[in-house]
């Protein structure tokens, strides 16, 4: 009973952790960060996913009567005949405020800001675009349960993983809750919340490019077989749980959906960069 305990802790210590690296590896994560200028330091926040048809608000920090901040932001990715637009952030208590305009579901806009005080002059984050994602907006309780799902499967996986590394142990028992739980939260919870966030429930393999529903698709076919191959060898359990790691190592939203500006369809990245957009 105190090593199965400690089992459960260990693999709930390693879901936290990969938990946490989920939430700041994504391309949706905020960017952070600070500058300074003339002796004048600017605290930055650049959202990188916003509700589609709502205007991005662009905020940052910084109390000085002597400086000004010009948005810059252009849709993305990058039309050949269509250029920067640039607007003049009001100054707000305690900093300066603008926005950028509300996009379709999976429309992109590319944003930077540029600081002035003093003739000179200074680039927030280097000067490298924040690239925010806009979504249709999905029920809360419909979010809540395909997150708990999805992590739920995380700790199964390892747990699974880890009484298969037992000489005596039953991870034969435990295959069949990891696959249940991994194949609601990722083909049935998580269609649902694509449909409301970009309009289509798979957007993966083999229908298309997009990487979070085509690696969530392997991964429950290798813990289906796993299934059938549990009394058989613990082998394929191990194998299941070492993609499993995979699949949540690689960045949630990465090759995700996004808007073809040029024509009208919601597609994935990868297909949007091989069409005839330019990018500069």
């Amino acid at each position: 009973m105190k090593k199965k305990a400690l089992l459960w802790l260990l693999a709930f210590i390693l879901t936290l952790l990969l938990a946490v690296y989920q939430r700041l590896s994504g391309p949706t994560y905020p960017i952070r960060g600070s500058e300074t200028i003339t002796g004048i330091t600017i605290h930055y926040k650049f959202s990188r996913s916003w509700t589609s048809g709502r205007e991005l608000p662009v905020r940052v920090s910084a109390a000085n009567p002597g400086l000004e901040m010009l948005l810059h932001y252009r849709r993305y990715p990058y039309l050949s005949d269509e250029k920067w637009n640039k607007t003049a952030m009001k100054k707000i208590e305690g900093g300066f405020e603008a926005s950028v305009p509300g996009q379709p579901p999976a429309g992109k806009v590319a944003y930077k800001v540029e600081a002035t005080a003093k003739g000179k002059h200074v680039w927030l984050n280097r000067g490298q675009p924040a690239v925010a994602r806009f979504k249709g907006e999905v029920p809360t309780a419909l979010l809540i349960f395909h997150v708990i799902f999805m992590f739920a499967a995380m700790l199964l996986a390892f747990r699974t993983g880890l009484e298969a590394l037992r000489r005596d142990g039953c991870w034969q028992k435990l295959v069949p809750w990891t696959l249940a739980v991994t194949s609601i939260g990722g083909l049935i919870l998580g269609p649902l919340v694509q449909k409301y966030a970009f309009g289509a429930f798979w957007t993966g393999f083999p229908l298309g490019g997009d990487l979070t529903d085509s690696k969530t698709l392997f991964a429950v076919l290798f813990w289906l077989a796993a299934f059938f191959m549990r009394k058989k060898s613990r082998w394929w359990t191990l194998a299941a749980t070492v993609l499993m790691v995979t699949v949540y190592l690689i960045p949630h939203s990465m090759l995700g959906s996004e808007l073809n500006y040029q024509t009208g369809k919601i597609e994935t990245a990868k297909e949007v960069r091989g069409s005839t957009l330019k990018i500069k």
